[in-house]
């Protein structure tokens, strides 16, 4: 019966996709019958030049509109109006401080969701938006996209038809973009949608073989791209008893998927490797009820690498990446790993595994280390929903950044501060080697009252990963998801990683193989 089920969810889950935004356009001028107007404004003198195609008596309306509710033109901030001349609406952001690629997909996020229900098309204003900024238009199309996302698949169709002009375009009106948004900007979109998709996705939908599936799915006629999954006798055969043990108390085996995309030449490839617990209980260390239901989420690191893939590789872009997404549904058992159990990893070290509940750094230890003797990476990052401790220690405004490689971090870290997904450095301390010592094995996975925790599991991690091979963790586990939204991420899951990763991948340069002070 188990496996009808199974069969009935995965066409499902193949067979529909999430809300799509608004199509996005480019032009020189607004569309003719535009519902909707949008304005963004750094002060109020901007509306002279982002408002010149409106008639003057529109222009000083807005204005008088703008000093009755005292706006401050801050980020973020919007004022809608209503009345003024034939559009159903006029949505002005504020754009002080906000003029940077990650401002500018913020404003077109606001744009998308401010406009969801206007009835025809929506231009957005952009003229002189952004000088100095590349792709300004692309970035302002990108957050509309994103902003306009949302996921519905399992909610029941409305009862009231839907406008057919909340299909029409949103504009870019006054700054070239399409170009830029075309060869690079629509695929970075798609790639953060496949995460957001993944992210989204119920545990009793989403488990390790539809993760593959779906993946396999997205990547269908997308060139110098080679996907394997592997299974649980290939893993057994090469020895990688982490990952084995993890899924063992779930019906549901483990999987390696890994997604090799070449379009670099001949060097060595950066790794991407992802945390993909589709489901965490905590195994025989039961997480308490409350809340578990975000466990859905825990292989939030695992989408973000392959849609990071997802985005480089349609997009062309001229690099090597390998994602690699460990997968494994964490649940408890007759079966399950117990606490106390020794279990051994593809390089040979063994485990104490002392907390069932710290799997993801278990699953992670089979990726790297297997990964690092395959590919002879130039550089390996881990990304993962890892800790607790990070929250407590950087909230969600930022993720929790660790190596051993000073370079490398200040390259992730310059991606990060790029696209708006900012990074923290926290410390590798070599003390930390005695408080993961085990007495019956090479490394426990977690120590009992053992704190940084964040700090800790970073450090398993980098165990299994070779002293002189660049190697950086990202701890996100309070950045994938957004009860409240964001400008550019309506509630629910943010896509978070993509946009930083791929950054960083276009945008590196070799580091040294010698470690550094690992943030102390």
């Amino acid at each position: 019966m188990r496996n009808v089920v199974a069969a009935v969810l995965l066409a499902g889950f193949l067979g529909t996709t999430a809300a799509e935004a608004r199509p996005v356009a480019f032009a020189d001028r607004a569309p003719a019958g535009s519902a909707a107007i949008v304005l963004p404004l750094a002060a109020k003198e901007d509306l002279a030049v982002r408002g010149a195609s409106l008639d003057a008596a529109a222009r000083d309306a807005i204005g008088r509109a703008l000093d009755a509710a005292a706006f401050d033109y801050k980020a973020k901030s919007t004022l809608v109006l209503r009345g003024i001349g034939a559009w159903q609406q006029i949505v002005v952001i504020g754009a002080k401080d906000g003029v940077t690629p990650a401002g500018l997909q913020d404003i077109g996020g606001l744009a998308a969701r401010e406009t969801g229900s206007a009835d025809g098309p929506v231009a957005l204003l952009a003229a002189g938006l952004g000088p100095g900024v590349a792709d300004a238009a692309a970035n302002l199309a990108i957050g509309a996209d994103l902003g306009g996302y949302s996921f519905d698949r399992y909610k029941a169709p409305s009862a009231k038809p839907r406008a057919a002009g909340r299909d029409a375009p949103l504009t870019v009106v006054g700054a070239a973009g399409a170009e830029s948004y075309a060869g690079q900007g629509r695929a970075l979109v798609e790639g953060v949608t496949l995460t957001r998709d993944l992210v989204s996705e119920p545990s009793n939908v989403k488990y390790p073989e539809v993760f593959v599936e779906r993946v396999r799915e997205a990547f269908k006629g997308v060139a110098r791209v080679r996907i394997e999954a592997l299974g649980v006798p290939e893993m057994e055969k090469l020895g990688m008893g982490a990952i084995l043990s993890v899924g063992k108390g779930s019906p549901r085996p483990p999987r390696m998927l890994i997604v090799d995309y070449r379009g670099g030449g001949s060097e060595a490839p950066i790794v991407l490797a992802g945390k993909g617990i589709t489901f965490d209980s905590g195994g025989i260390s039961l997480k308490p009820g409350a809340g578990m239901w975000r466990m859905r989420t825990d292989m939030a690191g695992a989408a973000a690498v392959v849609g990071t893939a997802l985005s480089l590789a349609k997009s062309g872009a001229p690099v090597n990446v390998v994602a690699v997404a460990a997968l494994a549904e964490n649940m408890p058992d007759g079966g399950a790993t117990r606490p106390g159990d020794v279990v051994k990893a593809y390089n040979g070290k063994t485990i104490e595994v002392t907390n069932t509940d710290a799997e993801g750094r278990v699953v992670l230890a089979d990726a790297v280390s297997y990964a690092d003797a395959r590919y002879s990476p130039a550089a390996i990052v881990d990304i993962a929903t890892l800790t607790g401790a990070v929250g407590g220690a950087l909230g969600d405004e930022y993720a929790g950044l660790f190596s051993r490689h000073d370079a490398l971090a200040a390259q992730l870290t310059a991606a990060g501060k790029t696209v708006g997904e900012p990074l923290w450095q926290l410390p590798l301390n070599p003390v930390y080697a005695e408080t993961m010592k085990s007495g019956v094995a090479d490394i426990l996975n977690s120590a009992e009252g053992g704190r940084p925790g964040a700090g800790l599991g970073a450090y398993f991690i980098g165990a299994f990963v070779k002293p002189e091979t660049a190697w950086a963790h990202l701890d996100v586990a309070y950045t994938v998801w957004t009860d409240k939204g964001q400008p550019k991420a309506p509630k629910g899951a943010v896509g978070y990683g993509v946009q930083l990763l791929d950054s960083f991948v276009r945008n590196w340069k070799p580091v040294s193989r010698v470690a550094g002070d690992g943030g102390r």
